[in-house]
């Protein structure tokens, strides 16, 4: 579906004047197959915010979860390559198609479930069966990490609403997808790091405390998990400058970081860090095993926010203040990603208008004009969108009985109900 028609010939001057402020990076079409609830989706939109309404449990999640895996990870809902798969698809599995405008001009991605890991004989639990393919212009990319190269996306949630006040390990995923676009290193030295630790793990409950082999792992950590660290440092660092430049309407966070490792580095080079985080995991050796787990590293840091105003821990404020600080944080990481590369990221907003009331809603979209970024926005109402008139496309959401999603081009809200 083509919700932006090319005109014959040139464009006429309110169109030369949005193209001219056109995002840089913005998803320009997208194909899904046997995906959620999709069957098969086509769309196509122009190259601004685009607002997608429509009863619950109609799909409109599930096509943000589907932009989301344009990036590397396993997208906002950290599913499992299996479970995203549409019950009675009956093809190869589950596939993306994107094209995108980006500062280096018009590119595609190509994702999906591994065709070899689908079939009878594989089992749900099988390593196979949960795999996914990437091509970057069509050609086969070498893994997820080429994405990260490529297009960065930011998203909010409303599981995340309460970001603040759940486990320290939500926070480090929120803080890492941002570090991701500053550091694209990051994921690997992450990856390699938990995979260190996981085989660490596994040699302690075994009881086999073989030294060799033990510091080897160790050295890996330190090495890899003060690499993690002083990316998140450095990043906290800049993100607490931008989040000074708040919006009106919206709290500034004061934010830091709290962990051993992240003050090593504040003390210390990175190779003394890198010294005393693998003295301490040799040092602890027997009391991890005890406990299952490693007990020292950046896997057990934390992201803290307070709400300066306020003077307040963000884990105490209502849940509609938190949502604004996370709005906030949200928003100070676009505007540092456009500096760095030229191009906001793309910005997946679920259910945003929840827990924001009129002044902070219209806030939030001229924001998102001033940063020239494309937000993909969800809603129930489109009356919530009002205020962004004729600066977004609208598209309605549908899942009419026995069929699968569908999505329509829609007017605009009216300014009357």
């Amino acid at each position: 579906m083509n919700a932006l028609p090319r005109p014959a010939s040139g464009p006429a001057p309110d169109e030369a004047k949005t193209a001219a402020a056109a995002p840089a990076l913005a998803l320009r079409r997208i194909v899904l197959s046997d995906f959620r609830s999709y069957r098969r989706a086509e769309l196509a939109v122009p190259a601004k915010p685009v607002v997608l309404f429509g009863p619950n449990g109609a799909g409109k999640t599930n096509l943000l979860e589907a932009i989301s895996l344009l990036a590397p990870g396993r997208g906002l809902r950290r599913a499992r390559i299996v479970e995203i798969e549409r019950r009675d698809a009956a093809g190869p599995g589950w596939a993306i198609f994107a094209t995108l405008d980006t500062p280096a001009g018009e590119r595609s991605i190509g994702t999906g479930r591994d065709p070899a890991g689908r079939g009878p004989d594989r089992a749900p639990d099988d390593e196979a069966s949960d795999r996914r393919v990437v091509r970057i212009d069509g050609a086969p990319a070498k893994g997820q990490a080429a994405l990260a190269e490529l297009v960065h996306l930011l998203w909010l949630t409303p599981e995340m609403d309460r970001l603040f006040d759940g486990g320290a390990s939500e926070r480090r995923r929120f803080l890492d997808r941002i570090v991701l676009g500053f550091v694209p290193d990051h994921g690997r030295n992450l990856a390699g790091y938990e995979q260190a630790m996981r085989e660490r793990n596994r040699l302690l409950k075994d009881g086999r405390l073989d030294e060799t082999w033990l510091g080897a792992l160790e050295q890996s950590m330190a090495e890899t998990g003060v690499a993690v660290a002083a990316a998140r440092r450095q990043v906290v660092g800049r993100l607490a400058i931008a989040a000074e430049a708040a919006l009106g309407p919206f709290p500034i966070p004061d934010i830091a970081l709290a962990g051993e490792t992240e003050a090593e580095l504040g003390a210390a080079p990175a190779l003394a860090a890198e010294d005393t985080l693998r003295r301490r995991l040799a040092e602890g050796r027997r009391a991890d095993a005890e406990a299952g787990r490693a007990r020292a590293g950046p896997h057990r840091s934390d992201l803290v926010v307070r709400h300066r105003a306020k003077a307040m821990p963000a884990a105490l404020c209502s849940t509609g203040e938190q949502k604004a600080l996370l709005v906030a944080l949200v928003l100070a990481a676009a505007r540092l990603l456009k500096l760095q590369r030229g191009a906001a990221p793309i910005l997946l907003l679920d259910e945003i208008a929840a827990h924001l009331d009129a002044e902070r809603r219209a806030a939030l979209f001229d924001e998102i004009e001033a940063l020239g970024a494309q937000a993909w926005m969800t809603g129930t109402d489109a009356q919530l969108f009002q205020a962004l008139g004729g600066r977004a496309a609208f598209f309605m959401v549908a899942a009419p009985p026995g069929e699968g999603t569908t999505l329509r081009p829609a007017p605009q809200p009216s300014s009357t109900r």
